[in-house]
Formats: structure tokens, C-alpha cells, sequence
């Protein structure tokens, strides 16, 4: 994403509160249903893709998560996440970064991102991203992203729908595909767009 991109994601969280933007979810049920199912150690390293001021972290520390990162290009959405979980947020790692020029220095047990990837647009992007998830990720991966009846653009960008059979094309060299549900998700405004979600195993 360009610098541009940056610019428009903190203009945003700079002019909007938590019920003025689509993607509000007070419990991300969806994504708590997926990493729950694995099962996991409370100290797995989990990592939230575009995590912004998403509550999924407050949930996942109050099932005892305790090795928690997120990362997003707004800083500022950031800060509405550590301010609301007050001292809580000093347990967590925070990176600000464009998720096409981040270098992670962790491997994590489980990389979660729901409606970062259907941004990437172009083919390098997407490209270099599953690339990325390739080195950095040890055992599950959980994506969300428009379907192919979900919106055409979200936020005033274009994004990529996906079909389960796209997605999985694009993580099948590292990842087995556990499964993929679609789900609509009703946005403060009234409206539905339709999400698909999928899982998928380290090979």
C-alpha cells in the first residue's frame, strides 16, 4: 500500500468513533469460534492482522491468551485499542506497519486477519503477503475477506472478493485449508456485507 493508503486509514480513525465505521463487531464471534477450535496453549504466540480497534485482543485475553500481538498501518487506531484496555495493553506487542513492507521477527502459531487481505489488490501484493504468511507462520492461519457477494469497495478503496476455491489457491504451497464458512456480518448502518472466512493448517 502506498503512503497514500496510510494517510487515508488515519484520516479515519481521526474523524470516525468505533460505531461510525462497517466493520464494528462488539464480539467477534466468528473469529473466536476458528481460534478456539484449535485449541491452542495459552501462551501461543497469535498475531491480528489489521487488528486496528478491533476487540478480538480484549476476548482473547480474557481466555488467557497471553502472547498477543497486533498490528495495523493507523497508529492512531492503535491507541484507541491500548487506551481502552488501559493496563492491560502493556502485555501486548503493537506494530505499526503496512502489512506489504512488514518484516516480522517472530514466528507465530497462529496469524489472524479479517478484511486486511482483500485490500491487496494487485498481484505483487498479494504475492509478497502469502510470502510473508509462509515464513512467519508455524501452524494456523485464519483469513477473512469479502465473498464474492460481498462489496466491491470498502472505506472508499477497492478490494478483492474471494471464492473458498481463490483463496486456498493462494496458501495451498504452505497451508492445507481446514475449512471455509461465509457469514454476513451487519454493519452500525444497517447493512450486510458477506465475509468468507477460512482456516487452514500448516503443511
Amino acid at each position: 500500500m502506498p503512503d497514500s493508503s496510510k494517510a487515508h486509514w488515519e484520516k479515519i480513525y481521526q474523524t470516525k468513533n468505533h460505531e461510525q465505521v462497517s466493520w464494528t463487531q462488539a464480539v467477534p464471534q466468528n473469529s473466536l469460534d476458528f481460534i478456539y477450535g484449535f485449541d491452542l496453549p495459552k501462551t501461543a504466540k497469535i498475531i491480528d492482522i489489521g487488528g486496528g480497534d478491533s476487540k478480538l485482543v480484549d476476548h482473547l485475553l480474557e481466555a488467557g491468551f497471553i502472547n498477543l500481538t497486533v498490528l495495523d498501518i493507523s497508529a492512531t487506531a492503535l491507541e484507541k485499542t491500548k487506551l481502552r484496555l488501559g493496563k492491560e495493553a502493556e502485555t501486548l506487542k503493537w506494530i505499526v506497519a503496512d502489512i506489504t513492507e512488514f518484516q516480522p521477527e517472530d514466528s507465530y502459531d497462529l496469524w489472524h486477519d479479517r478484511a486486511t487481505f482483500h485490500f491487496l489488490t494487485g498481484e505483487d501484493a498479494v504475492n509478497a503477503y502469502v510470502n510473508m504468511v509462509a515464513k512467519a507462520v508455524s501452524q494456523y492461519l485464519v483469513i477473512g475477506t469479502f465473498s464474492e457477494n460481498g462489496p466491491e469497495t470498502c472505506s472508499g478503496l477497492p478490494v478483492r472478493q474471494y471464492t473458498a476455491t481463490l483463496l486456498q489457491q493462494c496458501f495451498q504451497s504452505s497451508f492445507k485449508k481446514i475449512c471455509c464458512r461465509t457469514k454476513d456480518h451487519t454493519t452500525p448502518f444497517q447493512t450486510t456485507q458477506n465475509f468468507l472466512f477460512c482456516s487452514f493448517k500448516r503443511l
